[in-house]
């Protein structure tokens, strides 16, 4: 069974030999850099072509080798940059970053990004940009950045056996903010002046709808997800109320995951954080295929309550790892033991793929990593009387 075969028929929940394994390919899904250098490292692998494929979050694009070492079943759809340049941020690390990123020193020794007016920030011993979202950083016209995209979506159907996700981020193009991601003044919106919020909304949504006509029509055929992204939830219980939520924001994305079902058979992708699983049953209703990245140490998160009550109604993309209590905090062996335990929770009967609870920060253990990974492969496998009803 290839990777692409193996992640569809968990999209479908049909039987496979294991559960798919995912790093890095998507921007909720990856790696910081800086932890990828030192897991190379650590590996004795070589780390001079790392390229950052996220430059506010500054993931590292996982290459072939590591991809084979993990047994990794997906692949980014973010093409390289035409133009790089190597940067090195402090020690021993070097990157490869978009070379119109131009980072500049500021006054207190750490970096600073500009794009026309706004800027982001790295502190000197920083992992990852904080301030203006500067992410994009591709030709400026909507048809050339679809057709960079298309050509890497075909390219990776032909020439390699893994599954991949439009999330149109580094060369534009993404979907989301419906809900507005918890911008203050939005949710007061939606309280104050609920229609208002909706009428906004139905002209965002056609506008999504007519983009991503654009997009499956150009590589529908090549990619299996779609993502769409709306943070929702906080540590403890969503933003807002879920009725509020329920009439200003789940019309529309009904509307958009009508519109990528009727027209291709692309699933839909979801990245909402936080403690949402009162929101759950709504997003299933409104066509959301897949939910990541499952964030296990929220509020009312917790694996088995999850799987039990959505397991059969929608497929989980990441929770198989806690990277606010585990991964980055604990030994290896408990690191190991907590991902067997969670698991053989959500593997069971389909409908998941392993990832961690979003990305692996910078100052991760690279032991804790090949701990995650290899115990999370150890155990993906099904057995032959697996129960798939």
């Amino acid at each position: 069974m290839t990777p692409r075969e193996r992640v569809i028929r968990t999209l479908k929940r049909q039987p496979t030999d294991r559960m798919p394994i995912d790093f890095g390919s998507h921007m909720s899904t990856g790696i910081s850099a800086f932890a990828y250098w030192n897991l190379l490292d650590y590996l004795g692998l070589s780390i001079d072509g790392i390229w950052v494929l996220d430059t506010v979050q500054f993931l590292a694009a996982v290459e072939e080798n590591v991809r084979a070492r993990f047994h990794v079943d997906c692949i980014p759809l973010e093409p390289k940059w035409s133009e790089i340049a190597l940067w090195n941020p402090r020690g021993n690390y070097r990157f490869w970053i978009p070379a119109a990123m131009k980072p500049v020193r500021d006054d207190q020794g750490g970096w600073v990004v500009r794009q026309g007016n706004q800027e982001m920030r790295m502190p000197s011993d920083g992992y990852f940009f904080d301030g203006a979202w500067l992410s994009y950083w591709g030709s400026g016209n909507e048809d050339i950045d679809i057709a960079i995209y298309a050509r890497e979506a075909e390219r990776i159907y032909k020439e390699t056996a893994y599954a991949t996700n439009f999330v149109g981020y580094g060369h534009g193009g993404g979907f989301g903010a419906f809900f507005g991601g918890g911008n203050v003044d939005r949710l007061i919106q939606m309280v104050r002046d609920p229609k208002a919020v909706a009428q906004e909304n139905e002209i965002l949504c056609q506008e999504y709808i007519r983009r991503a006509g654009k997009i499956l029509d150009a590589m529908g055929s090549y990619i299996q997800l779609l993502t769409i992204g709306d943070d929702m939830g906080m540590q403890n219980g969503p933003m807002c109320r879920p009725t509020v939520i329920e009439q200003c924001v789940a019309p529309y994305i009904k509307k958009f995951c009508d519109f990528v079902h009727r027209n291709s058979d692309v699933m839909i992708f979801m990245h909402n954080c936080g403690s949402i699983i009162s929101l759950i049953p709504m997003l299933i209703d409104c066509g959301v295929d897949v939910l990541n990245p499952v964030q296990i140490s929220a509020k009312e998160m917790e694996p088995e309550k999850l799987k039990q009550q959505f397991g059969d109604q929608i497929v989980f993309w990441g929770g198989g790892c806690d990277t606010q209590n585990v991964l980055g905090l604990k030994a290896p062996d408990e690191v190991a033991s907590h991902v067997r335990s969670v698991v053989n929770i959500f593997k069971a009967c389909g409908g998941f793929v392993f990832n961690q609870v979003h990305n692996i920060m910078g100052n991760v253990p690279p032991e804790n990593i090949v701990a995650m990974f290899d115990t999370a492969y150890e155990e993906s496998f099904y057995d032959s009387n697996e129960n798939w009803e």
